[in-house]
């Protein structure tokens, strides 16, 4: 499903028009990026929990010249872990 189906999909759901679902749908994503940049946890209960988590530096081999180990450094990643409401219904 890409954003488009999903908007749509939203606004049929809701009996709100495609342009007010993409908006909302913008707003959430943006909300969700703020927070994610500020640090903060985003839990929604049920559905599951958008955090950043921190990734050591560490060394890597280029696989087109294993010999060559390079220098992968610090950084941020965010993440999505699903809860158990979610696990559980797409696991019917």
């Amino acid at each position: 499903m890409n954003k488009a189906e999903l908007v749509a999909s939203i606004a049929e759901k809701s009996n709100l028009t495609k342009k007010d679902a993409e908006s909302a749908l913008n707003a959430f994503m943006k909300s969700v990026e703020e927070a994610l940049v500020d640090g903060d946890k985003v839990q929604l209960v049920g559905f599951g929990t958008f955090e950043v988590r921190q990734r050591k530096a560490r060394e890597g081999r280029n696989p087109r010249n294993p010999e060559e180990v390079i220098h992968i450094p610090a950084s941020k990643a965010p993440v999505f872990k699903a809860g158990k409401a979610l696990k559980e219904s797409v696991n019917k």
